[in-house]
């Protein structure tokens, strides 16, 4: 059985709430016909596309509601995948070490066993302790043990104490 159909069997899904926006905002902006979003992260602007207003949105809410220090998320990360260069959605840094990583997908995309396995290739590399992949209609958190090649899936997002 597939670890997609072990958590739709199981119904892993995480339950967090909402997105509130308590401290950051989301910034727009119409550039040449083209809506843009400013991400904080990395300090620029981006074209809004689907996919990447759930990351704003996922981000804020990692700062604002879970407590991540805001400098130690970085989206679209470059890692070496096998000889070939790959961005990671979001990582999540803490004594200098990948803590966490994001997938997301746009909210009319599906979850699937091949998104779990891109998760999966990258995380093979990095070795974050969690990996979160979302649509923001759907959340799943899964935090690794790789001492004792364990993983479990969890019912919440930590929050930064956690970590």
């Amino acid at each position: 059985m597939s670890l997609y159909s072990v958590l739709l069997t199981a119904n892993f899904i995480v339950t967090f709430v909402r997105y509130k926006f308590t401290v950051l905002q989301l910034k727009y902006r119409n550039s040449a016909g083209k809506n843009e979003v400013f991400d904080p992260f990395r300090k620029k602007w981006v074209a809004a596309t689907p996919e990447e207003m759930v990351r704003q949105r996922f981000c804020l809410y990692m700062v604002n509601d879970l407590h991540y220090p805001q400098g130690l998320i970085a989206n679209e990360y470059t890692i070496d995948v096998n000889g070939q260069k790959q961005r990671c959605d979001t990582l999540v840094f803490k004594d200098g070490r990948y803590v966490m990583m994001v997938e997301y997908k746009a909210p009319d995309v599906e979850i699937t066993q091949a998104v779990f396995d891109q998760v999966s290739r990258y995380n093979s590399i990095i070795k974050a302790r969690y990996a979160i992949v979302t649509n923001s209609k759907q959340c799943y958190c899964c935090k690794f043990d790789f001492a004792k090649h364990q993983s479990c899936f969890l019912k919440s997002l930590p929050l930064w104490e956690e970590i």
